[in-house]
């Protein structure tokens, strides 16, 4: 095990060990729930949409529009949403992207540079992600600092803070909204609001606002732990950081094993649609069923010694980005910006030292992992 991951005790990875030994699905009965921890029982779950749905609420609110979105949908609306939207994120225009990438972190870690110090997240990490999906939303580079606190507080803990959150982004996008309709711009409101304008194929208002609050989430909340998570991996590995400057081909496996080491989504939620025996196990309709992609990710009868970050792995199965048709959106402008950054970095610094020693913090999220803060020399 690194030495991070036990030494601060950010990933319960000897828990989910356990939890994994105990079968395919651990029921709850406190909370009528079930738990799977093992990469084919989370694999086989969330690519059964027949039986296993992601709709939580069968009649979403305005009170949490995050509910309308793709994220909480089934067939077949769920593909309407998706043909919406992917065009957006097709490869030729995230390739199209890199060299604007690359120009933010750049000025981002010249920035950083006056003070001979980085701090990981909230000079690198946590700004390039909001500044990339905020260009392709379109909106105000000033609403950014706003984005990045509704984005932590959907992944935090306090639910009286999630749903406060949505009720602002709400409001925020409506506004947008409107001004879309009377100004359309080259941007994906615009491409999300147009298609309102059609017809019984459209998407209300509110799975507009919907996806637009996932995007800005899924767009930098994830990104934002895959960075930070990546660069405290190298750091804690120096021969690795080594390799790197020598062999720029390792830079898609160490993305890829950060992916799977430090999961940036722990875990994702379904609902058991009708009665089924799943692997020895009745689960009764309406029930929730937790999978751990973290706990997932680490599975010995997958990986070959999991608890050990090795970016030459091969095959890397892992399940960071789910499975199926929910298989994230983003995926290819995530993997992007890990390797545009990874490359600045390399360029300009010859090895990864750590300014400060004291414990490195996990965030405040049981969905989310990603590090609150890391210094490291520039």
């Amino acid at each position: 095990m690194m030495s991070w991951a036990s030494q601060y005790k950010l990933l319960p990875l000897e828990r989910y060990k356990q939890q994994r030994a105990e079968g395919a699905a651990v029921f709850n009965l406190a909370s009528g729930s079930w738990s799977i921890y093992t990469h084919d029982g989370v694999k086989k779950i969330l690519a059964d949409y027949a039986y296993f749905s992601s709709q939580m609420q069968a009649n979403p609110t305005e009170n949490e529009p995050i509910e309308s979105s793709i994220l909480r949908q089934d067939p077949p609306k769920h593909k309407q949403m998706r043909s919406l939207i992917a065009k957006a994120f097709s490869a030729k225009v995230v390739e199209a992207m890199e060299p604007q990438i690359r120009k933010i972190a750049e000025e981002l870690l010249d920035r950083a540079a006056s003070s001979g110090g980085l701090e990981v997240v909230s000079e690198l990490a946590s700004p390039l992600p909001v500044i990339v999906i905020a260009e392709l939303l379109g909106v105000p580079s000033e609403d950014r600092e706003l984005f990045k606190g509704w984005s932590d507080d959907l992944v935090g803990n306090d639910y009286s803070r999630y749903l406060q959150c949505q009720k602002e982004m709400t409001a925020y996008f409506r506004i947008q909204i409107e001004e879309r309709r009377k100004q359309p711009k080259n941007d994906l409101i615009t491409a999300l609001v147009q298609s309102c304008m059609t017809d019984d194929n459209g998407l209300s208002e509110l799975e507009v606002i919907g996806m637009c609050i996932l995007l800005l989430v899924a767009g930098n909340e994830t990104t934002t732990n895959l960075i930070s998570s990546m660069i405290l991996c190298l750091e804690s590995s120096p021969e690795t950081y080594k390799d790197l400057r020598t062999d720029r081909a390792l830079i898609p496996g160490t993305i890829e094993e950060t992916l799977r080491f430090c999961s940036p989504v722990q875990v994702i939620e379904r609902r058991v649609k009708a009665d089924i025996f799943w692997d020895g196990h009745w689960m009764q309709a309406g029930q929730r069923v937790y999978t751990y992609i973290g706990a997932a990710n680490h599975d010995e009868k997958v990986f070959v010694d999991p608890e050990r970050f090795n970016v030459k792995r091969s095959p890397n199965p892992h399940l960071a980005f789910g499975q199926g048709i929910h298989f994230c959106l983003g995926a290819m402008l995530a993997r992007l910006e890990a390797k545009v950054v990874l490359n600045v970095i390399v360029d300009r610094l010859e090895s990864l030292q750590r300014l400060d020693d004291g414990p490195i913090e996990r965030l405040d999220s049981d969905m989310m992992f990603g590090i609150k803060q890391m210094r490291i020399k520039i």
